[in-house]
C-alpha cells in the first residue's frame, strides 16, 4: 500500500511534520507536530499546527493518530492542540518512561509527575502494529538518538524521526542523556534492511552545503548508497568514532529545556500554580 504523504515544514525549527493518509479513504495520522514557541517571550502559538488542522478539515479527513517519533529536544509538540481540534489518539514509544525518569530528575519534577507514560494514549514497542483506516502501520524501535526513538513503517513509507537525515546530511546526534552511537548504528541497519524502494521521510532538514532547497524524502536504497555518515557499508567502528567526535563539537539545541519539559508530558505544559500561571524551569549546569 502506498499512503498519501503531505509534509509541513516549519522553518523556525527546521522540523518536518507529516500527514499520512490512506490512499483510498479519509483516515489519516499526523506525525511530529510543532507548537510555535518564542523563547524570548515565552509565548506559544499554533500557526504551524493550524496548517495541518486546515488541511484535514478542508479535505474532509479523519485524524485517527497523532504520533511522536520520540521526545523532541528542538521543538514543542502540538499534539494536545491537534487532539482538541481534530481528535485522534496520541502515541509514542514505551521507552518514554526512561525519558520521564531521566528528565524528571533533571527538572526536579517531584513525585506528582507521573513517570509511567500515562500522559499518552498509546505506548508502542518493537513489533507492534496499528491501523489508519485500512492501512497498517508497523513499529520499529530505533534508539540511539534517544532511548525512546521509533520508526513508523506505514505501507511503503518509513517515518524515521531524527534517526536519519537526508543522505547528504547524515545521521542524528547521540550525545543526549541515554543516547548511544552504537545503538544508533544498529537501529539504522534495521531501517536499511527494509526494501530499497521504501520511501524514507526524515524529521528535519538543514540544507546540506551545496544544496539550495530543503528536502525530506529519500529512499532506503539512496541512504545505503549515499548517506555521508553510514552509506557504502561503513563499519560500526568507523561510524562510532565519527559520530562521537562530531557530537563533541555540537551545542545544545536552542529549545531543548522548554521542549523536554513539555514533550515528556505528551505536549502538555507543566501544571499551573494557584493563580493559573504556568512556568518552565531552567536547570543550571545539568546538560
Amino acid at each position: 500500500m502506498t499512503p498519501k504523504v503531505k509534509a509541513f515544514f516549519d522553518p523556525e525549527t527546521f522540523t518536518v511534520s507529516y500527514l499520512v493518509q490512506e490512499p483510498e479513504g479519509v483516515a489519516c495520522a499526523i506525525i511530529d507536530s510543532v507548537l510555535d514557541f518564542d523563547h524570548a517571550s515565552g509565548r506559544t502559538g499554533t500557526s504551524s499546527a493550524d496548517q495541518i488542522v486546515d488541511y484535514v478539515r478542508s479535505n474532509g479527513l479523519r485524524a485517527e493518530w497523532i504520533l511522536e517519533s520520540h521526545v523532541h529536544a528542538d521543538h514543542l509538540s502540538a499534539a494536545p492542540y491537534l487532539q482538541q481540534e481534530l481528535g485522534g489518539k496520541i502515541g509514542i514509544g514505551d521507552q518514554i518512561v526512561t525519558i520521564q525518569e531521566t528528565f524528571g530528575k533533571i527538572f526536579n519534577e517531584g513525585t506528582e509527575f507521573r513517570r509511567d507514560g500515562s500522559q499518552f494514549d498509546a505506548l508502542f514497542r518493537e513489533g507492534d502494529s496499528f491501523h489508519v483506516g485500512q492501512m497498517r502501520g508497523d513499529v520499529l524501535h530505533t534508539p540511539g538518538h534517544t532511548p525512546a526513538c521509533l520508526t513508523y513503517v506505514i505501507g511503503d513509507a518509513a517515518f524515521v524521526g531524527d534517526t536519519l537525515f537526508m543522505p547528504d546530511f547524515g545521521t542524528a546526534r547521540c550525545d543526549f542523556p541515554g543516547g548511544s552511537s552504537e545503538m544508533l548504528y544498529t537501529s539504522i541497519q534495521k531501517i536499511l534492511s527494509l526494501p530499497d524502494e521504501t520511501r524514507i521521510f526524515v524529521g528535519h532538514d538543514y540544507k546540506a552545503p551545496g544544496r539550495d532547497e530543503y528536502a525530506w524524502e529519500t529512499t532506503v536504497g539512496e541512504q545505503k548508497a549515499l548517506n555521508v555518515h553510514i552509506g557504502q557499508g561503513r563499519s560500526i567502528e568507523e561510524f562510532v568514532e565519527m559520530r562521537d567526535a562530531r557530537d563533541a563539537t555540537l551545542a545544545m539545541p536552542r529549545l531543548i529545556l522548554p521542549s523536554l519539559q513539555v514533550n515528556m508530558r505528551a505536549g502538555q505544559m507543566p501544571p499551573a500554580d494557584e493563580k493559573g500561571d504556568v512556568f518552565l524551569k531552567l536547570p543550571v549546569n545539568k546538560l
